[in-house]
C-alpha cells in the first residue's frame, strides 16, 4: 500500500516563489529549494521529476494565485477604473521583486519554448483584458474619442513589463504611481 504523502505540493510551490524571485531559476540552488519548501530530495524527484518541470508547476501556481486575482478586475471591463485599480495591485505585487513571470521569461524565454507560451498567453490575455475595459470607458465617455484601443491596450500591456523590471529596482512605488497618472492621465475625457 503508497504511502500518504507528508506535504502540500501547493505550500511546497508556494514557498518556492520566494526562492526563485530572489535568485531566479539558475540563481536557486537545489539545496535552498529542498531546505526552504521542507522538503527531501528524493521526494521533490518523485513528484516533480526535473527543476523544469517544478518550475513551469511554481508559475502556474503564481498565475493562479498572484496575477489572476489581479487581472479579475480586468475582465470584469468596468473602464478606466479598473485598469487603475490593475496597475495599483500590480504595483504592490511587484515592488522590490518584480513579476515571476516576467522575470523567467527575461531569465529562460529565449531557450524555453513552454516559459514563451505561458508568457504569450499571459500578455495576450491581459491585453484583450485592457481592450474590453478601454471599450467600456469609450462607452460612458471616461476616454477620448480618439483613442486607438488595440494600440493603446498594448501600449499599457507593454507598461506591465516594465512595471515588472522597474519593481525590481525601485525603492518605492512613487514613480510606478507617477508613471500610471503618466499614461491614463491623457486618454481621459476632460473635467
Amino acid at each position: 500500500m503508497p504511502r500518504k504523502a507528508q506535504y502540500d505540493v501547493t505550500q511546497v510551490l508556494d514557498q518556492a516563489m520566494d526562492v526563485l524571485l530572489e535568485h531566479g531559476y539558475h540563481g536557486s540552488v537545489m539545496d535552498e529549494i529542498i531546505a526552504r519548501t521542507d522538503f527531501n530530495r528524493r521526494g521533490f524527484y518523485i513528484e516533480f521529476s526535473s527543476k523544469q518541470n517544478f518550475l513551469y508547476l511554481v508559475l502556474e501556481r503564481y498565475q493562479q494565485i498572484k496575477l489572476a486575482p489581479i487581472i479579475a478586475h480586468l475582465n470584469d471591463s468596468h473602464g478606466l477604473r479598473a485598469i487603475e485599480h490593475f496597475f495599483e495591485q500590480y504595483i504592490r505585487l511587484v515592488k522590490g521583486k518584480g513579476c515571476l513571470l516576467i522575470n523567467c521569461i527575461t531569465e529562460l524565454g529565449f531557450d524555453d519554448a513552454r516559459i514563451r507560451e505561458m508568457g504569450r498567453h499571459y500578455l495576450d490575455n491581459l491585453q484583450f483584458s485592457f481592450i474590453g475595459c478601454l471599450e467600456r470607458a469609450l462607452q460612458h465617455g471616461e476616454i477620448r474619442r480618439d483613442v486607438q484601443l488595440e494600440a493603446t491596450a498594448l501600449q499599457l500591456t507593454c507598461y506591465v513589463q516594465g512595471f515588472a523590471v522597474n519593481g525590481i529596482l525601485a525603492a518605492n512605488t512613487d514613480e510606478l504611481k507617477l508613471a500610471t497618472q503618466a499614461l491614463l492621465g491623457p486618454l481621459a475625457t476632460g473635467p
